[in-house]
């Protein structure tokens, strides 16, 4: 059921983002270069403490996709680590037991809580296991993730239900949850161009402990590797423990982001 979330309109259908903006994503491809070629900007962002960070892929992705995230945050000083989910073909009830699994084995290895970063489908995993077991989990951050309002306004709906053999509406408390407040800092990175998910999907509830960060004319296939919307993840991991304050968008790539109040108007 569509709801007001986030501050996005809350009567009527959203509807998945239109063909241009699909069409558009091959610009992904740019977006990796530019990472490339922006890496000297990138390792000026502030040091890891050492913390695991537990890195979940996209909607038929695989943990290949979030490689070039996961070296960057080593780089950075970070223990990230991939999921080993193998490809994401979807199925909330069918991850938990395997991500929670995950997660307790990185937990008790380093003796730490962890810190999760989803991209699309990876966040709204991310996400529901927060809830599951907070003790574990230090912070959460989302990429172009659809846990809000309309979940059916995706390019990716019809295939997510057949591949999973989920519908959207299973499991609608759950859903709910998950689009509601974390008991831990939580981050949703999106962009208003995604051309696979609406941005309103993406939209949680601003708090003294969790905001949205809209990064312009970012791709949904490229946001997991656009260099603004790492260094907001870099930004966001490095508050300690227990600590939140509002995302800074100066720096290096402050042209790439809007201000928060443009991020949750309608």
């Amino acid at each position: 059921m569509p709801t007001t979330r986030g501050g996005a309109p809350g009567s009527g259908r959203l509807r998945p983002p239109g063909l241009g903006l699909l069409l558009a994503e091959a610009r992904s491809l740019f977006e990796f270069n530019a990472s490339v070629l922006l890496s000297p900007l990138l390792m000026r962002a502030p040091r890891g403490d050492g913390h695991p960070v537990l890195a979940l892929p996209g909607f038929l992705a695989s943990d290949l996709s979030m490689a070039p995230i996961r070296r960057y945050l080593r780089e950075l000083g970070y223990d990230a680590h991939a999921g080993r989910m193998g490809r994401n073909l979807g199925g909330l009830a069918r991850m938990r037991e395997t991500l929670h699994t995950r997660l307790t084995e990185i937990h008790a290895g380093s003796g730490r809580k962890v810190s999760l970063v989803g991209w699309s489908l990876g966040g709204v995993y991310a996400r529901d296991l927060a809830l599951q077991v907070p003790d574990m989990v230090r912070s959460v951050i989302t990429l172009g993730s659809p846990f809000a309002n309309d979940a059916r306004a995706t390019n990716a709906t019809a295939l997510y239900e057949a591949l999973s053999g989920e519908r959207v509406e299973d499991f609608a408390e759950v859903r709910e949850a998950i689009a509601g407040d974390l008991p831990v800092p939580a981050t949703s990175i999106y962009s208003r161009t995604d051309g696979v998910v609406n941005w309103r999907t993406c939209l949680l509830d601003p708090s003294d402990r969790a905001e949205n960060i809209e990064v312009r004319f970012a791709s949904h296939i490229g946001l997991g590797v656009n260099p603004a919307a790492l260094w907001a993840v870099a930004d966001r991991l490095a508050q300690p423990e227990g600590e939140f304050w509002p995302f800074d968008r100066a720096g290096p790539f402050a042209i790439a982001y809007a201000p928060p109040e443009r991020a949750v108007s309608a």
